[in-house]
C-alpha cells in the first residue's frame, strides 16, 4: 500500500510517499480502507523525532483516520460490515491507503458528513471531551478560557463547552481566528499579540476569571493563566507549543488561588481508557452531529490536500495559518475520497 515515510526525521521536504507492507488485523482489530486522516501538531513533532509512537504501535505518522471497513479480523465482536462508513482514533497509521484499529476505537461517521469531515473528528474531538469532561469535570455556567481558539482541538471545545452548558471564551492569533471561534459559539475572545487576554478575561467574568483553562501553550502564558483562574479553578495543560520552561513563582501563584493543575495527553492512554472515551463521545456528543442542515456539532475544515502533497500540508500547519482541521485526502476526489 501506499504511505507517507519519514526516512530521515527533519522538516516538511523529508515527507515522501513510499510503498510499504499493508497492515493485517489482528485479534479485535478492523481493516479500514482508508479515505481521509488529517494533520495534529504530534504528527509534526513525530516527523522531526521528537515524538516517538508508543512502544509497539505504527511508525507511519498520522492519528486519526475516515473510511470504510475493508475486513473484520479474529476476534471482532461487533457488527462492522464491508463498506460501512467510519472514523477511527489512531496511536499511528493513518498516512497511509490502510490501517488496522482496535474495534473499540472505531466510531460511525454520522449521517450528512463526508469522510474528509469526518477524519477531522476523532483526534481533535475526542481530545477536547477529555479535557472537559473527563479531566476538567466542567459544569454548566462554568467560564471556560480555551487557547488556541481556531485550532482543532480549540473549535471542538467551543462547541462542546457550549454543549455542556459552559461559558466558553478564547484566544488566538489573529482577528480573523478570534472571529471564527465566535461564529463557532465562543463568548468573548481575545487576540493574544494585542493587549493582555488575562485582563480580557477578568473584565468579561466582573472579576470572577476562567474556572477551567485548556492550554496547549505553557510555558509563555502560565503568568497570565495564573492570574485569570478563578479561586478554585482548574487550569489544564495538554501541550508546550509555548515552551516547557517556567521562570517565576508558579507554585505560590496558583496556591492563593487554590488552583488546581492538571496535565493530560491521549495518545499514551490505554486502550481500556480510549474505549471508555470513545464510549461517552458516541453517547453524549456523537448524536449532535447527525442533522445536516443545523447540527450543533460541526467539525471545521480549513484545507484539503491530497496524499502527494503531505509536506505542504505540514508547511501549512507550522505557519499557523490554519483555522479549524487540514485534512488530507488519501483517495483522490474524483474515487470517492469525499
Amino acid at each position: 500500500m501506499l504511505a507517507v515515510c519519514v526516512d530521515v526525521p527533519g522538516g516538511p521536504e523529508n515527507l515522501r510517499v513510499g510503498t510499504v507492507p499493508k497492515p493485517q488485523p489482528k485479534d479485535g482489530e478492523v481493516l479500514i480502507k482508508v479515505h481521509a486522516t488529517a494533520l495534529n501538531r504530534a504528527d509534526t513533532l513525530q516527523r522531526r523525532g521528537l515524538y516517538p509512537p508508543p512502544p509497539g504501535e505504527s511508525n507511519i505518522l498520522g492519528l486519526e483516520v475516515a473510511g470504510t471497513v475493508a475486513v473484520a479480523g479474529p476476534g471482532v465482536r461487533g457488527s462492522w460490515e464491508p463498506e460501512e462508513r467510519v472514523m477511527a482514533l489512531l496511536c499511528g497509521g493513518g498516512y497511509a491507503e490502510y490501517v488496522a484499529v482496535p474495534e473499540e476505537l472505531l466510531l460511525p461517521v454520522p449521517p450528512g458528513l463526508t469522510l474528509c469531515q469526518a477524519a477531522a473528528i476523532p483526534e481533535a474531538w475526542l481530545t477536547a471531551f477529555q479535557l472537559l469532561h473527563l479531566v476538567a469535570e466542567v459544569k454548566a455556567g462554568e467560564v471556560v478560557l480555551v487557547h488556541a481558539g481556531a485550532s482543532g482541538v480549540g473549535t471542538a471545545a467551543v462547541q462542546l463547552a457550549r454543549l455542556a452548558g459552559a461559558v466558553p471564551v478564547v484566544t488566538a492569533g489573529s482577528a480573523q481566528k478570534v472571529e471564527t471561534a465566535v461564529e463557532l459559539g465562543a463568548a468573548a475572545g481575545f487576540h493574544h499579540s494585542q493587549g493582555d487576554f488575562a485582563d480580557g478575561v477578568m473584565s468579561f467574568t466582573g472579576g470572577h476569571g476562567a474556572d477551567v483553562i485548556l492550554d496547549c501553550v505553557g510555558g509563555t502564558m502560565w503568568e497570565k493563566n495564573v492570574r485569570c483562574l478563578a479561586v478554585d479553578g482548574r487550569w489544564v495543560l495538554y501541550g508546550t507549543l509555548g515552551g516547557k520552561a517556567v521562570h517565576g513563582d508558579l507554585l505560590g501563584d496558583l496556591l492563593k488561588k487554590r488552583g488546581r493543575l492538571l496535565t493530560s495527553l491521549l495518545r499514551s492512554r490505554s486502550l481500556q481508557y480510549k474505549a471508555n472515551l470513545v464510549k461517552a463521545f458516541s453517547q453524549q456528543a456523537l448524536p449532535f452531529f447527525t442533522d445536516p442542515h443545523q447540527p450543533a456539532l460541526k467539525p471545521v475544515i480549513d484545507s484539503v490536500f491530497d496524499l502527494q502533497d503531505i509536506g505542504e500540508a505540514h508547511k501549512h500547519m507550522e505557519a499557523n495559518r490554519n483555522k479549524g482541521k487540514i485534512v488530507v485526502r488519501v483517495i483522490p476526489q474524483n474515487h470517492g475520497g469525499e
